[in-house]
């Protein structure tokens, strides 16, 4: 991946979460852009302070403090564009992930075209779907009109008809929409945007451009076989930004400060995903995964084209209280090393989603925090792969397909007691196949990074080429059955010096190759009994190319999917090798 020259300038990027406030420092230094430093607060939408501009003035007098440039005025508003003296920046972004779900009815034709697509459209932004309408819902006209009205949406997303195609059909199901916002007062009206047959535009822009909130994008099924989500994508965010400036005081200073270009956190962290599709190998698609607290985001994208999915009812907060319901309490427990009573779980659950912003102070907590991550992870990745079914299944196993590389953030990773640990989280709920590294979001910059890519492109790539994200390794997952210590790879990896190392590896263990940060060497790859190493198919080999990660090169041979033993000890035991192994 290769940049241009950065043009001289500064960028701030503030990023307003639901349990933290973050801002970052970009700079030109030596003719490059780098990432220079961050100040963190809690965010202060709820009370006290019912104001994020405290938390976000909170983060930049930190960040102030860190880097001992002047930010902010005297009277606490940010310094934009930069003075002649030096202070401010030239430029900032924003981003935002606070807010309660935005509650989205949708509305489509069929099932299976029109409706699951403005399902998925919903899935790509901070919202859940409380009311599905379509051609095969068999309830009455007034008894939908009646859903709605109790429901009172903040978003109703409408398509149907491929350009050109059916009108009457769809006409049908807007009727629910007029009458929706003829009976609403103004502050409850819904927004309204549409996606369908482009010929209805005027007609409903005549029949319901009154009542205002009304939104048009291009139809995300053009064709029955063609869908295009991306234009729609924007279109919701715009209404996002709308909604949020509303609801959350504080916060039209900071979109002011980014020139009204205040976007979901989720859809910039995929815009950076999207982009490193188009630069990385193009057999593979790149996938990232972003646990917070208010959601885990889910991005895979193949040569340019993002299947995103924002999944509040997966965060590592609120909406824990109601995880129990979505997952069983053996599927919590599975991942953990130490005993635990059902009940001591549902406490901790209850007490992590009135207090996301608690940090871990225990062993015990340490571990229930590394299982919690490891399912959500897992029921984030099985909804996406539901969603975009077949695009994320290896092969039609099941497993994932293969990745280059794999982006994760998210302060339960980033903050985790020890890399080796952080490794270990990623493997256990990705469950990687094939060949990919692993790359950290260390200071959690990827929002930050897409929000400036629209305006200053030349940022985000050499940022991404910089040292501000963790390489954490190669990884190299063989796919195939065996039994426990049957040899079923064999290893060679050559340095750049010509030392050699050579290795058998085993079904059911973790093995390193020790290879420093940044260098190169040479693998050769021979596997046995027919596994699949991600080189063409079941026992094909091959030679390729590595470079030393922070934990070398990694050879995960547990199997996938992965089964661990029911008996605690045994686990315990085997949790104690693995992370001896990974820790050198």
């Amino acid at each position: 991946m290769r940049s241009s020259q950065a043009e001289a300038g500064s960028l701030l990027a503030i990023d307003v979460g639901s349990v933290n406030t973050r801002a970052w420092l970009f700079e030109v230094v030596d003719g490059r852009y780098r990432f220079v430093a961050s100040g963190q607060a809690p965010t202060t939408a709820d009370a006290p302070y019912n104001n994020v501009g405290e938390g976000v003035r909170i983060a930049l007098d930190r960040l102030q403090t860190a880097t001992g440039h002047l930010l902010m005025d005297a009277n606490d508003r940010l310094i934009v564009p930069s003075r002649p003296d030096g202070a401010g920046v030239d430029a900032a972004v924003a981003t935002l992930s606070a807010g309660a779900p935005l509650n989205v009815a949708v509305i489509g034709l069929l099932d299976d075209v029109s409706l699951a697509s403005i399902q998925r459209l919903a899935s790509g932004t901070y919202a859940q779907v409380v009311e599905r309408i379509s051609l095969s819902d068999r309830r009455k006209p007034e008894a939908r009109l009646d859903a709605l009205l109790r429901l009172r949406p903040n978003v109703v997303l409408v398509a149907g008809g491929t350009d050109g195609g059916a009108t009457q059909s769809v006409h049908k199901l807007l009727e629910v929409v007029g009458l929706l916002l003829m009976l609403l007062p103004e502050g409850d009206r819904p927004e309204i945007l549409y996606v369908g047959n482009q010929a209805l535009q005027g007609g409903l822009k005549d029949a319901l451009g009154r009542y205002g909130h009304l939104h048009f994008a291009p139809n995300v099924r053009p064709q029955l076989d063609v869908e295009q989500l991306e234009p729609a994508q924007m279109a919701l965010a715009h209404i996002f930004r709308q909604i949020r400036l509303r609801r959350l005081p504080g916060l039209l200073d900071l979109d002011s400060w980014s020139g009204g270009g205040l976007k979901p956190s989720a859809l910039a962290y995929g815009r950076v995903i999207r982009f490193l599709s188009t630069m990385y190998d193009s057999a593979k698609g790149v996938l990232g995964v972003d646990i917070g607290a208010s959601s885990t985001v889910m991005a895979a994208a193949f040569s340019g084209e993002l299947l995103l999915g924002v999944y509040p009812e997966y965060g590592l907060g609120p909406s824990l209280v109601t995880l129990l319901e979505r997952c069983q309490v053996k599927d919590l427990q599975r991942w953990l090393t130490i005993e635990l009573s059902e009940d001591d779980l549902r406490n901790y659950l209850a007490n992590k989603s009135l207090y996301p912003g608690t940090i871990p102070v225990s062993m015990e907590e340490l571990a229930i925090e590394g299982a919690l991550a490891r399912q959500l992870m897992q029921l984030a990745l099985r909804k996406l792969a539901t969603d975009y079914y077949p695009r994320l299944t290896h092969k039609g196993t099941g497993l994932l397909p293969g990745f280059e590389p794999i982006v994760a953030s998210g302060s339960v990773l980033s903050q985790a007691p020890s890399l080796a640990g952080c490794l270990l989280m990623l493997l256990d709920g990705l469950q990687p196949t094939g060949v990919t590294t692993l790359v950290l979001d260390t200071h959690q910059i990827t929002p930050a990074l897409g929000a400036a890519a629209q305006t200053n492109p030349v940022l985000s790539i050499q940022v991404l080429e910089s040292n501000a994200f963790t390489n954490l390794g190669t990884v190299i997952s063989p796919v195939g059955e065996a039994r426990p210590g049957t040899p079923i790879l064999r290893v060679r990896m050559t340095q750049e010096g010509g030392q050699e190392i050579r290795l058998d590896v085993k079904q059911g263990t973790i093995e390193v190759l020790p290879l420093p940060v940044g260098q190169p060497g040479r693998l050769q790859l021979r596997p046995l009994h027919r596994y699949d190493v991600g080189l063409g198919g079941a026992g094909r080999g091959g030679s390729l190319r590595v470079v030393g990660g922070a934990l070398g090169v990694i050879i995960d041979a547990r199997g996938r999917p992965l089964r661990l033993p029911v008996e605690i000890a045994r686990r315990r035991e085997l949790y104690k090798r693995w992370m001896r192994v990974l820790s050198g």
